[in-house]
């Protein structure tokens, strides 16, 4: 079973800043980033159970590579796993969590 990915904009913001950033740093760094975030989000596809529940039901899945969680919610219903944040290690998830309903 396959599930469907919707991203929300302040996740794909998220990388985008993150990106921005290591570029910075490094050349080629930023695109070797966002090569392994879509990586990593195209893996829950098939397995997004297999990360545990952080807090209010949203599971976190580390990149491998990178100190960041992709932050995300399993809808069952729509076979659906929505992504609502990429986040630094070091954040607090409180940032955007009270913005969920």
């Amino acid at each position: 079973m396959s599930f469907k990915l919707k991203i929300d904009i302040d996740a794909f913001q998220d990388i985008e800043e993150a990106a921005e950033w290591y570029e910075l740093q490094s050349k080629g760094l930023g695109l070797r980033y966002k090569s392994q975030v879509k990586k990593q989000i195209n893996s829950l596809k098939k397995n997004p159970y297999l990360f545990s529940i952080k807090y209010n039901n949203i599971r976190c899945r580390r990149i491998d590579k990178f100190p960041f969680l992709i932050h995300y919610l399993i809808d069952e219903e729509f076979q659906l796993i929505n992504v609502f944040a990429v986040f630094h290690t070091s954040r607090n998830p409180e940032i955007w969590q009270r913005n969920i309903k």
